[in-house]
């Protein structure tokens, strides 16, 4: 069963992890969805945007379990991630932050299930052996992750990096796609921004359907602002096709 410290989590029993991470999910957005009329004022719920936009490369859930658990992290990574890229070592003694990763193995072709699911269901595709099928997402299994204050070893590079060049029209053909990709997006005046040094934010338009909503913060550099919105877009994106656990075909 999840344990609480606090306002944290934490999952430390392998045989019901997955199904604690998913109630604590689903309870969190149930809570929410029930004060959505002063969700805008929540101080909880403003915790969870100001921890969004720190966490670009995570999917709405995994931002909500990386809060429950950890809610001071700012940088997370695997175990390896941190000694192989970062020469940093995680902590003795230190607890995982549990998300959910993508499964990616072999798919048939016409269940789009792994072998071992495919075996059990009821699809007769046998055109070509399980070897030869292509790679493909088949669900979702908790993996352990660190917060960097979880680590030591070499301080961390700069990774706010500024693209350059002409980017011509392409911010307003990024803009004018919104509409098309099932995003609301927004360019925020300098001294309207209110989401501290972050270049740009994607968010929940709407706590009932999760419509993604994209901000950035306005500057004269085009092309920063461009892979500034080509970013958040991304995120967008996974947040709309991202599936929890496990995807299997019926």
């Amino acid at each position: 069963m999840a344990t609480t410290s606090d306002s944290s989590v934490s999952f430390d029993q392998t045989d019901t992890r997955s199904d604690e991470m998913n109630s604590t999910i689903e309870q969190w957005i149930d809570d929410l969805v029930a004060g959505v009329d002063d969700a805008q004022a929540s101080a909880e719920f403003q915790e969870w945007l100001d921890v969004q936009s720190r966490f670009h490369d995570y999917s709405y859930r995994n931002t909500l379990l990386i809060k429950r658990q950890c809610p001071e992290a700012t940088r997370v990574a695997g175990y390896r991630t941190w000694q192989e890229e970062f020469d940093r070592h995680v902590q003795e003694g230190d607890s995982a932050i549990w998300i959910w990763a993508p499964i990616i193995t072999k798919q048939c072709p016409e269940c789009e299930n792994s072998p071992s699911y495919h075996e059990d269901s009821d699809c007769d595709y046998d055109e070509t052996p399980p070897e030869e099928w292509s790679e493909g997402l088949v669900g979702f299994k908790p993996a352990p992750v660190f917060d960097v204050s979880q680590t030591e070893g070499e301080p961390l590079p700069d990774l706010d990096t500024e693209a350059t060049g002409d980017a011509g029209d392409l911010v307003g053909r990024l803009t004018g796609a919104a509409d098309e990709l099932g995003v609301t997006v927004r360019i925020v005046p300098e001294a309207e921004w209110t989401h501290g040094e972050a270049k740009g934010i994607c968010e929940q338009l709407s706590l009932v359907d999760m419509q993604p909503r994209v901000e950035v913060r306005d500057r004269e550099n085009d092309a920063d602002l461009a892979r500034t919105l080509i970013h958040e877009y991304a995120t967008a994106h996974t947040w709309t096709s991202s599936t929890t656990i496990e995807i299997r075909r019926t």
